[in-house]
């Protein structure tokens, strides 16, 4: 596997549930990983790769990002969306043949620029995951006018979850996102939070709690 992740295994014979997690930009594939103990109590499996692109912090510091943005913060060009996309998806791959994923019970996640490639995995290929889960993100509207729906995204349940005060992402980016996947037939639960552009206590117990439902229920 040629992409640097982290990865968080539960106690116990596998396969296990699994969860892909996708980091915003400018962090890294520790980010999110220290959700991995909490989520369901510990016991779904998280791998959380991390971006190719190095992001300046300042001070010496980097994080990382999946894509270039422009200045308002939109993917450069479709085509680099496509291209992350498409290395995220091979790692999916490489991950399902070396880690014990129970791939019935296989969900991405993505938060902020990391919810731009979860939606693209998921949209262009509904029956590989279990779910989605989109947090403090959007689902660009090209992306969502080259996606035509099929039975599959019906089956394909999906949160959406973001603050009200965010800062970096309008909420009214969000509430667009879910109108389009609702025009796709993806059964959505949307939730808003007084937040800003983060995971809070509540929207997180809220998460750990879809997500049980989801993999409890995965076949």
């Amino acid at each position: 596997m040629h992409v640097i992740h982290a990865h968080y295994e539960p106690s116990g014979d596998g396969p296990h549930p699994t969860i892909i997690a996708l980091h915003g930009w400018g962090a890294s594939a520790m980010d999110l990983l220290g959700l991995a103990p909490l989520l369901m109590g510990g016991r779904v499996q998280v791998i959380c790769p991390q971006g190719r692109l190095t992001v300046p912090l300042g001070g010496g510091a980097a994080g990382y990002g999946w894509f270039p943005l422009t200045g308002a913060g939109q993917a450069a060009t479709g085509e680099t969306v496509k291209q992350a996309t498409n290395e995220v998806r091979s790692f999916i791959d490489a991950a399902c043949a070396r880690y014990p994923i129970d791939e019935r019970k296989l969900a991405v996640l993505g938060f902020s620029q990391g919810g731009v490639l979860a939606y693209r995995l998921a949209l262009d290929d509904p029956t590989r995951f279990a779910g989605l889960v989109a947090l403090s993100s959007w689902l660009p509207p090209a992306l969502a006018s080259d996606i035509s729906a099929t039975d599959a995204h019906s089956a394909l349940p999906t949160l959406v979850q973001h603050g009200t005060g965010d800062e970096i992402i309008a909420v009214a980016r969000a509430q667009q996102s879910a109108t389009s996947l609702r025009a796709l037939g993806i059964p959505v639960t949307y939730q808003e939070y007084e937040m800003g552009h983060e995971i809070n206590a509540k929207s997180f117990g809220d998460l750990s709690r879809w997500l049980q439902e989801l993999l409890e229920a995965a076949a």
